[in-house]
This record gives structure tokens, C-alpha cells and sequence, in this order.
């Protein structure tokens, strides 16, 4: 059965990773760099502060756990345990595969960027629900942000799918924590 699940997740990756363009292939690149989403990141922070002056900090620091937690699952331990190649590292696609630029590092179960990404969109429209209208939006950036790990030839769909799973995780498991420990800190605060 798995190795049937493989094989169907090779036969997607090479139908979806065939779908490219020279025009969209620096495009792509570009979208799944980290710095060229500092000014997103930047409104993002701000329209968080304008929604939640006083309390801020704690959607901040359960962003930064999100991520912390999301790429720490699958950098340090999965990519690592499971020892699946990129894609682009794997010799049986020479030929095949359509990559442009750099290919990372070796393995590629699961996709950080996935993981990161999806983690960042659950978190805060759990804990900004109702307060930011826009944040819906957060998901279909993130499914973006995935497919061009497999227009670039880096990620297979399925680590692209187990890291945004590891994502939405990290994200409901940040929110969790932020809320308790805030409730559990403002108790504490109230007895005095």
C-alpha cells in the first residue's frame, strides 16, 4: 500500500511539476524566498497591533511558537528520520523534472514552507478570529506558497500535504497553549 501511495504521489508530482513557464519559473522562485515577504509580514504585523494593541505580544509569540514548533517538527525530525530524497536530488528524474535555481537541501519530507505556512494561517485565524477579515485569505497564500515547492521540483504533493498538516498542528497547538497560558497568567494576576 505505501509503496502504491508513492507511486502515485511521483506520477502527480511529474503531471503537476510539468506545468511551467519561463516567465512564471523566476516568479515562483522568488515567491517561496523569505525575504521578499518582509513588507507582507510587516501589514500583517501591523493590522495585528491596530486589531489588538494591548494583548499583541501574545499573538506574536504564538506566531513565532507556530513556527518554531512547525519548522522543528519537520526540518529537525522529519526530513532526517524519513531520508526522502528532493526530487530534484533523486537521479531517476535527471531529465524529467523541471527545476530552476537551487534545489535545498537533500531530503524533503516534509515541506517546511507547508508547514510554516499553513502553521502561520490556522494560528491566527484561530486566535484573530472575527477580528481581521482578511485572514480567511491566509490559506489559500500558504496553498500557493506549497505549489511552487513542487513547480520548482523541490517537494513531492505529499510532503507538501504531511507538512501542512504538521502546520495546522502546530497552529491549533500554539493557539491552545497561548490561550491557556494567558488565562492561567491573568488568574494568577486577578487573586492578588
Amino acid at each position: 500500500m505505501i509503496e502504491q501511495l508513492k507511486t502515485w504521489d511521483e506520477e502527480l508530482f511529474l503531471w503537476l511539476n510539468s506545468f511551467h513557464s519561463d516567465w512564471l519559473d523566476a516568479v515562483a522562485f522568488q515567491l517561496s524566498q523569505t525575504f521578499i515577504w518582509f513588507p507582507f509580514y510587516a501589514i500583517l504585523i501591523y493590522f495585528i497591533y491596530r486589531a489588538e494593541p494591548k494583548n499583541s505580544w501574545w499573538v506574536y509569540g504564538g506566531v513565532a511558537l507556530t513556527i518554531l514548533i512547525s519548522d522543528q517538527v519537520t526540518s529537525g525530525f522529519m526530513k532526517p528520520f524519513f531520508e526522502r530524497l528532493r526530487p530534484c536530488h533523486d537521479e531517476r528524474w535527471d531529465g524529467l523534472v523541471h527545476i530552476y535555481e537551487r534545489c535545498g537541501g537533500l531530503y524533503g519530507f516534509a515541506s517546511s514552507h507547508a508547514a510554516n505556512t499553513f502553521g502561520l494561517a490556522v494560528f491566527l485565524n484561530l486566535k484573530m478570529k472575527g477580528k481581521l477579515r482578511f485572514l480567511p485569505w491566509l490559506f489559500l497564500w500558504a496553498a500557493f506558497i506549497s505549489y511552487t515547492r513542487i513547480y520548482l521540483g523541490v517537494h513531492y504533493p505529499m510532503d507538501v500535504i504531511a507538512g501542512a498538516l504538521v502546520g495546522v498542528a502546530a497552529g491549533f497547538l500554539s493557539w491552545f497553549i497561548i490561550v491557556f497560558v494567558r488565562r492561567e497568567i491573568l488568574k494568577l494576576f486577578l487573586k492578588d
